[in-house]
């Protein structure tokens, strides 16, 4: 998993393959992206989301620039945005409060000038807060993330690819030798896979044609849904590879909240033999582990040369990456630091396969 150049480098180093995860959204996080990221989601025109997206896609392209040299001649995965837009925007009790400090100051401004300022302020920071209030969810993790904000806001997903095909096609010209493989997360149906992933293959197809160069290309989604993984043989049919997202695969497939239950009634859990072990730490092999098998066989029934691997925590725990093994995944993605351990399990695991 590397989200920068330097964590690639860092990888690499450590006997990396390729990156198995990207994570673009890290990316709209830095400071300085941050407010063109609030004004984008924010805007109500298209004419305005045009503009923070334009101001947008030269940064994501130089940060894929940076990933492609880093990993000349090997894979690279990148996951399209895939968090809910209210993780870029201020809390809205954080606004209601504001709010309600601004209208109280108000109350002790004596001259014209300085009234009509803070009405004005008032009006821009209500129409703020009810757009907040308008994205706001009951539950938004199992809401419009993924490849539900992909279908429902397409510009941004399209700047996205965009951003990666010409980054990959000026290597290409330099001489990089670039495998971009663009991951579409949180599928739960097959038509979500053929909606979004045909509109942004034919805008990967322009900018080749518009620089003139073909790059080689995967689509491919992830695995995290349980009804993804009961209906692989269908999205094989679509998707190139398949990358479990075994974080959300085992809080979908238990019904539990990672942060909730760790936090909480887990280690109780375990103290009490309910569970073996933490399930976020070492795949379930009877419930997540079942699911990833069934996936597996009916996706290769479907794309004999279906690509399938892991990213997440999983990706770097020996019991998980025997379970992996087994499965005969093609890899393991996990953080630079836990590459030498996943290098060492995944031998561990062919060796006693041998035996």
């Amino acid at each position: 998993n590397a989200d920068y150049p330097r964590d690639a480098e860092r990888a690499r180093e450590y006997g990396a393959q390729g990156i198995g995860l990207c994570r673009t959204e890290h990316m709209f996080f830095e400071a300085e992206r941050m407010p063109i990221v609030q004004k984008m989601i924010m805007a109500k025109h298209a004419v305005d989301r045009k503009d923070a997206l334009d101001q947008l896609l030269p940064l994501q392209r130089s940060d894929f620039e940076g990933l492609f040299r880093a990993m000349d001649g090997l894979p690279v995965i990148i996951r399209l945005i895939d968090p809910p837009l209210h993780e870029f925007l201020p809390s809205f009790e954080e606004l209601v409060q504001d709010l309600a400090d601004l209208k109280v100051r108000t109350q002790h401004y004596h001259t014209l000038s300085e009234i009509d300022t803070a009405l004005a302020e008032i009006r821009v920071k209500q129409d703020y807060l009810e757009r907040v209030e308008a994205l706001r969810e009951m539950n938004p993790m199992l809401g419009t993330r993924g490849v539900r904000l992909g279908i429902i806001i397409p510009e941004l997903t399209k700047m996205q690819v965009r951003a990666i095909f010409e980054a990959a096609c000026r290597c290409a010209k330099e001489g990089v030798d670039v495998h971009p493989e663009v991951m579409i997360p949180l599928i739960s149906h097959v038509n979500e896979l053929k909606v979004q992933q045909s509109a942004l293959e034919a805008e990967a197809k322009a900018v080749m044609e518009e620089q003139g160069i073909e790059i080689t290309y995967k689509f491919g989604t992830m695995i995290e849904i349980p009804r993804a993984a009961l209906t692989a043989g269908e999205i094989a049919e679509v998707a190139q590879f398949f990358s479990f997202g075994t974080n959300d695969l085992t809080q979908t497939t238990f019904g539990i909240s990672r942060d909730d239950a760790e936090s909480g009634f887990l280690m109780e859990y375990q103290q009490r033999g309910i569970l073996k072990d933490n399930p976020f730490a070492s795949i379930d092999p009877n419930g997540v582990g079942r699911l990833m098998e069934i996936a597996v066989g009916d996706g290769r029934s479907a794309r004999e040369d279906l690509e399938v691997g892991i990213c997440g925590e999983h990706g770097g725990d020996p019991k998980s990456i025997a379970i992996c093994h087994k499965l005969n995944l093609n890899y393991v993605s996990c953080s630079p630091f836990r590459v030498p351990i996943a290098r060492l399990a995944a031998a561990h695991a062919a060796l006693a396969d041998k035996k």
